[in-house]
């Protein structure tokens, strides 16, 4: 589990396909601390298991394993030499939430159609898929590229975002333009109040769950 709350950002150093899958390293000055083989961290919002960990002069080198549905379902395959990516340690019991519930379990992935900068902020628009359209509501909550950010309008097939600059300076959105993809994670309460309606109607209409909704549903997660 995590809060949105992005620790630092860190650089991709490389990616190539291993004999286990795909091999991710992401170099960073932060999250390696305290950091231990076989925990969770989150990688541009994403929910990766440490698999190797290496110091490297006054940071860290950070090894993770991709499966083969995770890089289809997020937008690694987006991801060179180089790229910021967001990076967040997973909660701990006396942690503060400054965010909101976020998972690490990508929804899907949208497209930013509007990103520039507004007086001293930025404005940021992302059209999601349309099976995600439902969970966006005005002044609730997204995580994008994991961090927490609040819904300012819901446009038709689009989402709008206020981005002050302490969060464009510390995440990777200095580096994003209109037509990048972003990992997209809905706020948990939607999903649990859809499912629950869900099954009060097929109690009333005396169906069976569906199998293959629950199916369409799966999240990429590590």
């Amino acid at each position: 589990m995590f809060s949105g709350i992005v620790e630092e950002a860190g650089r991709i150093h490389r990616i190539r396909r291993t004999q286990q899958g795909i091999r991710m390293e992401v170099q960073c000055a932060k999250v390696g601390r305290g950091t231990k083989i076989g925990d969770s961290v989150a990688v541009n919002g994403c929910c990766l298991t440490l698999v190797g960990l290496a110091r490297m002069g006054r940071g860290w080198r950070l090894h993770f394993d991709l499966l083969e549905e995770t890089w289809r379902k997020t937008s690694f395959d987006g991801l060179d030499k180089g790229s910021l990516v967001n990076l967040e340690g997973s909660l701990r019991l006396n942690d503060r939430i400054g965010g909101h519930f976020v998972t690490g379990h990508v929804d899907g992935t949208g497209e930013i159609t509007r990103w520039e900068k507004s007086g001293a902020d930025w404005v940021l628009e992302v059209k999601p898929p349309a099976s995600m359209m439902n969970y966006f509501i005005y002044k609730g909550s997204v995580a994008i590229d994991g961090i927490s950010l609040t819904v300012a309008e819901v446009i038709k097939d689009r989402i709008r975002i206020w981005i002050i600059p302490h969060t464009w300076e510390v995440t990777n959105l200095q580096e994003r333009t209109v037509g990048h993809r972003v990992n997209l994670e809905a706020d948990l309460l939607g999903k649990y109040v859809e499912r629950l309606i869900e099954a009060r109607d097929e109690r009333g209409s005396g169906r069976r769950p569906s199998s293959s909704r629950a199916r369409s549903r799966a999240r990429a997660s590590s």
